[in-house]
């Protein structure tokens, strides 16, 4: 089965790890390019193309302040993504749970069990 282009699936978008760390920069506020390059110490160059594939598959919005562009993250679009990551939050739930359980019974004394 071929894979979805990495600009037209945001699944796909956010597989890549700096466009992740892009994300969880501009979730707090929206900044520049140049802020986004200072913060990440990434290259001008790298930072744009990234900020294009999110803003491609609508992760991020731009707006035009002077000559300066402002991104930020665009809620509606990443829910999806929570909603499908949340699924896994029952799951390890449970895991820790157990895990939890095994340790707190292996930590007691003989004669508590």
């Amino acid at each position: 089965m071929a894979r979805a282009t990495t600009n037209s699936d945001a699944f796909n978008a956010v597989a890549e790890p700096r466009r992740r760390a892009i994300l969880n920069l501009l979730a707090l506020e929206e900044r520049s390019v140049g802020e986004i390059v200072a913060r990440l110490e990434l290259a001008q160059p790298s930072v744009s193309k990234h900020l294009r594939v999110l803003h491609d598959v609508g992760l991020v919005t731009a707006r035009r302040d002077g000559r300066t562009m402002l991104y930020r993250t665009n809620a509606a679009s990443i829910r999806p993504l929570h909603e499908w990551t949340g699924s896994f939050e029952r799951l390890w739930q449970h895991q820790l749970t157990r895990v939890k359980s095994r340790a707190e019974t292996a930590t007691q004394k003989p004669e508590e069990k």
